[in-house]
């Protein structure tokens, strides 16, 4: 079953500007439509490592929605648990400035609640063989609960993702449960309430040790854009992840391609540090190009010790 991914799919309607960006005024340049979404990118960016993971989600029943399925079948996901129902993907708007880094976004979330109806028809065959599971942590909370009462019954690591924090911070009690969190220097802000934007990494390493320590949260990763990332878990463990320097074209789904590698990495024996070193890997090679997702690796290019499975 390998690495199961849950959460929503997008249609990433995306702007960039052909000459200096202004926010208040007309910008001529040229627009993209991609697939996307936070769980959608993770579980494309996991079968690009050639580990054949499983999706629970929802498309639209239409042309778009089929290609969206088409795509992540061509990559080896498994799309079985992936239902057809009108509008059930969601939107995101997206402009970006001239050094290819978000400008403004607006995002139209889709109805998950039929993932939930899955969930209870067929978790035992989803979750008893998965190796592990991925879940956006602002999905419903009852589809949370859900899934981690599968993950109780057949022991199997939860890794969170992060869509909106907004509406994760309200499952904080639920987010505990999760064997790690993963989200960037802002959403670590709104969830601990607090303003890390000036922060060093040096300074928000010690600052998460204390916060993931004092809150009972297993492990934490907080990626810092060029200034690399920190982690650290309730076993005392912390530490900086410094960034790959390369030349950025689009950080769109950069963030995701560093879940999907943090995931691969936890799941599959790495020690937290390691498995931070795999997810800048890949969020390096996403900065790099004008895909959303990572280029194809093997397994072992990442370290780990294990070769392609064709199941």
């Amino acid at each position: 079953m390998g690495i199961v991914v849950i959460g929503a799919v997008f249609v990433d309607i995306k702007g960039f500007p052909l000459d200096a960006y202004i926010p208040t005024g007309r910008n001529a340049g040229h627009i993209k439509y991609i697939h996307g979404g936070v769980s959608r990118n993770v579980v494309e960016d996991i079968a690009n490592i050639e580990l054949r993971p499983t999706f629970l989600s929802i498309v639209d029943d239409s042309a778009l929605g089929e290609d969206v399925i088409r795509k992540l079948q061509r990559h080896k996901v498994n799309t079985e648990y992936v239902q057809k129902i009108p509008e059930g993907m969601g939107t995101w708007l997206a402009v970006f400035d001239n050094d290819g880094d978000l400008a403004g976004s607006i995002s139209q979330r889709p109805n998950l609640m039929p993932i939930l109806d899955l969930i209870n028809e067929k978790g035992d065959e989803i979750f008893k063989y998965c190796d592990s599971i991925v879940l956006e942590a602002d999905i419903d909370p009852e589809i949370i609960k859900a899934v981690l009462d599968y993950s109780k019954k057949y022991n199997k690591k939860v890794f969170g993702v992060i869509s909106n924090m907004t509406l994760a911070v309200e499952r904080r009690d639920l987010l505990q449960q999760f064997d790690c969190l993963v989200c960037n220097e802002l959403e670590a802000g709104i969830f601990f309430a607090e303003n890390y934007s000036k922060k060093s990494p040096k300074d928000l390493c010690k600052i998460i040790y204390q916060k993931v320590s004092a809150g009972a949260i297993k492990s934490m990763v907080v990626t810092m854009g060029s200034k690399g990332s920190i982690y650290a878990d309730h076993l005392g463990n912390k530490g900086i992840c410094l960034a790959k320097k390369v030349t950025v074209r689009d950080t769109t789904g950069a963030g995701d391609a560093f879940c999907a590698g943090l995931t691969i990495g936890l799941t599959y024996g790495k020690e937290l540090s390691d498995a931070v070193e795999i997810g800048t890997k890949l969020a390096a090679s996403v900065i790099t190009s004008s895909e959303n997702v990572c280029p194809r690796f093997l397994p072992r290019e990442l370290g780990l010790d294990m070769d392609v499975s064709d199941c």
